[in-house]
C-alpha cells in the first residue's frame, strides 16, 4: 500500500510539475482560467485510484467541484444571455418612444431660443425656491419661483430672460437648503447603442440614460 501511495503521489506531482511551467498571463479571461482549473482537476481524479484514496472522502469532493464549477460555467452563460436579452428589449421598448415628450431629470440644459418647461420636485414646503441657470461663462441666471411645495412648474423664456443660445448648468435652491431634482419636459429625438448601456437623445438636454427619464407625456401633432 505505501508503494502504491507513492506511485500516486508522484504521477500526481508530475502533472502539478508539468502545468506549474506553463506561463498563465494575469490578464486571461474567466472562461480560460474556468477551463484550466477544470483540467487540472480532471488530471487530479485520473491519477489516483479511485477505489482506494488516501482521504476517503477526496473523491467525492473532487467531483462535487467539478460539478460546482460546470454549474458555476452555465449560470454565467445564462446570466449574459439574459443581459443581451434584457438590453435588446429595453432598445426596443425606448425605441418605440422616438418621438415622445418625455420628462427628464437633468443638471443641464441647451438654451436655443425656445420656452422650456419643467419642474422642481421639492422634498417639502418652501417659502422661497430660486432656479438658477450658470452658462459657460460662469454667470448666473436667478429665476424666483416663489413659494411652493410638491412638485413646483417653471418655463423659462430664454428672450425675456436675456439668456444666449448656449449650454446653461440648471439647479433649485429652496429656503430648506435641500437640493431638488429638477425635471425638464422635452423631445425624445433618438435612441441608440453605446457598447453594453443605451443612450437617449433627448432636445435640449443632450445624451442621457434611460433611468433619467421620469415620465413618458405621449405624442403631441408636428
Amino acid at each position: 500500500m505505501v508503494a502504491a501511495t507513492n506511485t500516486t503521489n508522484t504521477q500526481f506531482g508530475s502533472t502539478a510539475n508539468a502545468g506549474s511551467t506553463d506561463k498563465v498571463s494575469t490578464q486571461a479571461a474567466t472562461g480560460a482560467n474556468k477551463d484550466m482549473f477544470t483540467k487540472l482537476l480532471v488530471a487530479q481524479i485520473q491519477n489516483q485510484d479511485p477505489l482506494s484514496p488516501q482521504d476517503p472522502t477526496a473523491y467525492v469532493n473532487q467531483l462535487s467541484q467539478l460539478s460546482q464549477t460546470e454549474a458555476l460555467q452555465n449560470l454565467a452563460q445564462t446570466t449574459t444571455a439574459s443581459a443581451s436579452m434584457l438590453q435588446s428589449l429595453q432598445t426596443l421598448a425606448m425605441g418605440g418612444q422616438v418621438g415622445s415628450d418625455v420628462t427628464v431629470a437633468t443638471s443641464t440644459l441647451k438654451l436655443d431660443g425656445g420656452k422650456v418647461s419643467g419642474s422642481v420636485q421639492l422634498n417639502g414646503l418652501s417659502a422661497g425656491t430660486s432656479l438658477i441657470l450658470t452658462g459657460t461663462d460662469g454667470k448666473q441666471h436667478t429665476i424666483d419661483l416663489g413659494p411652493g411645495s410638491g412638485a413646483q412648474s417653471f418655463t423659462i423664456d430664454p428672450d425675456a430672460l436675456g439668456l444666449a443660445p448656449g449650454s446653461y448648468s440648471i439647479q433649485a435652491k429652496p429656503s430648506d437648503g435641500s437640493s431638488p431634482t429638477v425635471e425638464v419636459a422635452a423631445r425624445l429625438n433618438s435612441v441608440r447603442v453605446n457598447g453594453t448601456s443605451v443612450v437617449l437623445q433627448v432636445a435640449g438636454v443632450g445624451e442621457v440614460d434611460p433611468s433619467s427619464v421620469t415620465g413618458f407625456n405621449g405624442k403631441t401633432g408636428s
